[in-house]
């Protein structure tokens, strides 16, 4: 349990600290949310938690083919805010055209002879 609570408040800690960097200096902030932090951790937590190369691998792939389809949402949401559309809305649009694209992506990978 002790462990579970270690990985979540260095997850939070991380989320934080790019939302305070974010707000002083926006562009720091967008390199810092960029990084691949999460899925490091992730990598990390599972390699510590298994100790096994294949499966860190898999998470690996995984991760990049599932960015794909993520790509879209940092292109359409700008475009929606610079609209005056309003945060929530946009943020809705973006987000729910980000899990058509996952359906999307669950359907055609197999079908292109990707593993997911």
């Amino acid at each position: 349990m002790l462990y579970l609570i270690v990985k979540a408040a260095i997850s939070g800690v991380i989320v934080a600290a790019v939302s305070e960097i974010a707000r002083r200096y926006p562009g720091w902030g967008g390199l810092v949310a960029s990084l691949p932090l999460t899925s490091l951790l992730a990598m990390v937590w599972l390699w510590r938690d298994s100790g096994d190369p294949a499966r860190v691998a898999e998470l690996s792939v995984g991760t990049f083919w599932f960015f794909l389809p993520s790509i879209p949402m940092f292109l359409v949401l700008p475009a929606l805010l610079r609209t005056n559309l309003g945060f929530w809305p946009s943020m809705a649009i973006s987000v729910a055209g980000t899990l058509a694209l996952y359906a999307v992506w669950f359907w055609a990978a197999p079908r292109m002879g990707i593993k997911l």
